[in-house]
């Protein structure tokens, strides 16, 4: 994810920084060389993001009180964010690992915040196999999957397949599917733990066709 800021925003921005003391539109207008009015347009918006502070002072004279403006102190939220970079560093240690150990690791994982994302049933509510399919359908849709329960068989039970037609990680799962798929895989046994499901998913077959991957579903043991 990557977060911009224009060239003349930032100079404004870097100017209030470097100043000793609150500027007013004309002074900062004057230190970048620009007409007062494009700094203005700048110092509001910039106001508006929350990175700098406004604020009237009295005047040192006869007149109008006169409007300053100093940069709130703090990390710079308007740089570049590289969400995926750090993903690849995180899975990098497990690819590294023993294939076996790293899967397992990745679908505990997954179980975890399975669990995690999503509320128990309320007390002395039945976990019906459909209330679970339609909670794990809308966590799925939350987190960007696009999922799409196929049609029940002919013994009228709940969907046995649910269609993925997105991949919010998808990049990450065509260089690290390995590990990727199997934590997508325990997101959902861990969700439907959670809400007490009378089943669970029991397999994820990635890019099964070109548009989409496949879950299965199954009664659970403890069904």
């Amino acid at each position: 994810m990557t977060t911009r800021q224009s060239p003349r925003r930032r100079a404004v921005l870097d100017v209030l920084r470097a100043a000793p003391s609150p500027l007013g539109v004309t002074e900062t207008a004057e230190r970048m060389g620009v007409h007062p009015n494009t700094v203005r347009f700048h110092l509001e918006t910039l106001v508006s993001e929350g990175l700098v502070e406004r604020r009237t002072e009295p005047s040192p004279g006869p007149g109008r009180p006169r409007t300053v403006y100093t940069a709130r102190p703090g990390m710079d939220r308007g740089g570049t964010r590289d969400y995926r970079l750090l993903a690849r560093m995180l899975l990098s240690r497990w690819a590294t690992a023993d294939p076996a150990t790293a899967r397992e690791e990745a679908m505990e994982t997954g179980r975890a915040w399975g669990a995690h994302l999503v509320q128990p049933p309320p007390p002395f509510e039945e976990p019906t196999a459909d209330r679970s399919v339609a909670a794990l359908l809308a966590l799925l849709g939350e987190l960007g999957f696009a999922p799409q329960a196929e049609e029940a068989d002919e013994t009228g039970g709940p969907p046995r397949r649910i269609r993925l037609r997105h991949c919010p990680f998808l990049e990450l799962a065509e260089e690290h599917g390995k590990l990727v798929c199997p934590l997508h895989l325990g997101l959902m046994q861990g969700a439907l733990a959670r809400l007490d499901a009378p089943l669970t998913a029991t397999g994820l077959e990635p890019f099964l066709e070109p548009d989409s991957c496949v879950a299965h579903l199954a009664v659970s043991k403890a069904a």
